[in-house]
């Protein structure tokens, strides 16, 4: 199951990265998977093109439970914590990361 969660977090970046939008369909995960006021059924939903065998869709609810279980607190630092590690990402020349 968390081989599964693992793998589905994992793909979401590439499919950013082929596509020519950016992120934002990232970010938007993200943003729902850490927000309290948006419901297993809403976020199942929002997932349903990723999420489509019972154990991928299992492995989100096991997901957005993980995140609603945070204190406002926890979320905030996830949160900070995501802008920092993408700022830094941006940051390095491609010639610096092939170092």
């Amino acid at each position: 199951m968390k081989l599964v969660t693992v793998l589905m977090l994992v793909a979401l970046p590439l499919y950013c990265y082929a596509g020519s939008s950016g992120c934002s369909l990232l970010d938007n995960v993200v943003e729902k998977s850490v927000d309290p006021t948006v419901s297993k059924d809403e976020y199942r939903a929002y997932l349903k093109d990723f999420a489509q065998t019972d154990v991928e869709k299992k492995a989100a609810d096991e997901l957005k439970q993980c995140f609603l279980q945070q204190s406002n607190e926890t979320l905030a630092n996830f949160k900070q914590m995501l802008v920092i590690s993408a700022s830094s990402d941006v940051l390095l020349q491609p010639r610096d990361r092939d170092k």
